[in-house]
């Protein structure tokens, strides 16, 4: 992980990682934050905003919207809520029942963001409705945003959850674990929201537990969700 709060992938484009220990060890989370025009930042899956990262975020632009890009990933989304109180709250579907507590702007359906214009895309991947995640796709830097959609975890010190990782598959391998498998109810749907994406124009894959995969990455996911098409 990078000694300072944000890590600079591409233009306009950073990352925040930072752990996530939870009961089967530390999975480790991520945050992805784009810069939009005039200088407005959409955070993707918020992680643990303490001092550093919240100076960092005000260095690089004004906070507007907060994304929880599924019905998994919302844990800090009331840390940035409270801390930019003018940002627009969005949610994939089902996330705002789920989080009562929490006032959400905007449900990430299949309406296009008329403040973000051509410079991110999202879709909400069907046939999974217990995650019922959002992916995303910034233009510029041909960049996928994902996150539990696919892992990227390596082998090795980093991996500070290897048994669980192990028991679902997600070690050394790029793509959907076991119980993200069993979370597709219905595969023709997935197969139709996984040929939507694969038209997108993007090489990178940002995910949320693993490394960043920086080249590859059409063919990458293409792989991992092969087993859509097996009987």
């Amino acid at each position: 992980m990078s000694a300072e709060p944000l890590e600079r992938l591409d233009d306009d484009l950073w990352v925040a990682s930072s752990p996530l220990p939870l009961w089967v060890g530390d999975v480790g989370t991520r945050m992805t934050v784009i810069r939009l025009g005039g200088g407005d930042l959409l955070l993707h899956s918020p992680v643990s905003l303490d001092p550093a990262l919240r100076e960092a975020l005000d260095r690089i632009g004004r906070v507007r919207w907060v994304v929880g890009p599924s019905k998994v990933h919302h844990l800090f989304l009331g840390d940035y809520v409270r801390a930019y109180p003018s940002a627009e709250l969005c949610g994939a579907p089902g996330l705002a029942e789920k989080r009562r507590d929490l006032r959400f702007q905007r449900i990430l359906d299949a309406a296009p963001v008329a403040d973000w214009g051509d410079q991110v895309l999202h879709h909400l991947f069907a046939g999974a409705p217990s995650v019922n995640e959002v992916v995303f796709l910034h233009r510029r830097s041909r960049s996928l945003l994902l996150t539990d959609l696919a892992f990227n975890v390596q082998p090795g010190e980093r991996n500070q959850a290897r048994i669980v990782h192990w028991l679902v598959g997600a070690t050394g391998r790029f793509g959907p674990h076991r119980i993200l498998r069993a979370a597709i109810r219905d595969r023709e749907a997935a197969r139709a929201s996984l040929a939507t994406i694969l038209a997108w124009d993007f090489d990178r894959i940002i995910v949320t537990h693993g490394d960043v995969l920086e080249h590859g990455g059409r063919e990458a996911l293409r792989g991992g969700f092969a087993f859509l098409n097996r009987a």
